[in-house]
């Protein structure tokens, strides 16, 4: 049963260099990770078999995703490339599709909820949407100024959601491909006039269960951006009508910055939290204005993804290491 409070590390598993993304596989059986290579690597949840996946980027994997069926995943560079690959492979095998996607990091992507469209966001502030059976374009949503930071279908399939280093949310409507509205994310967002750095930006963000709310998550009060000074920060939005209902805080974690946010079952929205205060799992409660729980990890952490089963929770760590962390006792 679901118990955050609960919340404890099972098993973790060591790569030769640090770690920037994870992703579970539908079915539960692996989690994949990207690294500071030029590889996709993967581990089997049953007894932590790594298989290491080259030749198809230039520069360090940034986002995984994995096809409805299980049976290929998908993996975005810094070099702008989408790579297809066999997700089950006994061995090593050649990506089985890759295409240019974007100039620059390729740095979100999502499955709509059919598994039929893959959306992507980067550097180059465009968010485009392939076929996911044969990598075709199939629509451009421009709009964005500056680096997209990440994307999201709507649990519905009608829309895509897409959020950028300036704390600008937009709603796209997919059939269309025009902007439905904004959500006002630009506390998410600080420029420091000392150091002339745009900072920030919305790092991740996820619709409730019920539908009833939006999440998106980041960093505030950065008085020193290149210094890593500043905190973890999550906005909450009722989805009906984009107002903002809380400004949900992390108090004390003054390095800290959210990379991912998702919902758990019983509708509380968990974070991973990665800098110079290290690594953490932080949860909101919908009517919390500060975090309900946090659950210390190891070591810093860039990345997190909610395993099938709704309990276990993979981190992708700067000390080369994926873990996983169970949200409930045993």
């Amino acid at each position: 049963m679901l118990d955050i409070k609960q919340a404890h590390v099972t098993q973790q598993w060591a790569h030769e260099r640090p770690l920037t993304c994870c992703r579970f596989d539908p079915q539960g059986r692996f989690v994949f990770c990207g690294a500071q290579d030029e590889a996709l690597h993967r581990f089997a949840l049953s007894d932590g078999a790594k298989l290491s996946f080259p030749g198809g980027h230039e520069s360090w994997v940034m986002s995984i995703a994995c096809t409805r069926d299980g049976a290929q995943v998908i993996s975005g560079g810094g070099d702008g490339r989408l790579v297809w690959w066999d997700a089950a492979a006994a061995a090593a095998t050649p990506p089985v599709r890759t295409i240019s996607a974007h100039h620059g990091w390729i740095r979100s992507m999502d499955l709509s909820p059919d598994g039929a469209l893959l959306v992507t966001g980067g550097n180059d502030a465009k968010v485009r949407l392939w076929n996911t059976a044969d990598g075709a374009p199939v629509q451009e949503f421009s709009g964005h100024e500056r680096d997209v930071y990440t994307v999201l279908f709507h649990p519905g399939g009608q829309f895509v959601l897409s959020g950028d280093l300036m704390g600008k949310l937009k709603q796209w409507d997919i059939a269309s491909g025009q902007l439905v509205r904004e959500f006002d994310a630009s506390t998410l967002h600080e420029y420091n006039g000392g150091q002339q750095v745009d900072f920030g930006g919305i790092r991740g963000i996820a619709v409730s269960p019920d539908g009833q709310y939006l999440t998106a998550g980041g960093l505030h009060k950065a008085s020193n951006p290149l210094g890593a000074v500043h905190e973890p920060l999550a906005l909450l939005f009722k989805w009906e009508t984009a107002e903002l209902l809380k400004s949900q805080i992390a108090e004390g974690i003054t390095q800290g910055v959210v990379w991912r946010m998702q919902y758990l079952s019983d509708g509380t929205a968990m974070a991973v939290s990665g800098g110079g205060n290290g690594g953490l799992l932080l949860f909101f409660g919908a009517d919390s204005d500060k975090d309900v729980h946090r659950f210390a990890l190891p070591n810093l952490a860039r990345d997190m993804d909610l395993h099938p089963d709704g309990l276990q929770v993979a981190t992708a760590h700067y000390d080369r290491h994926i873990r996983i962390t169970r949200l409930a006792a045993g």
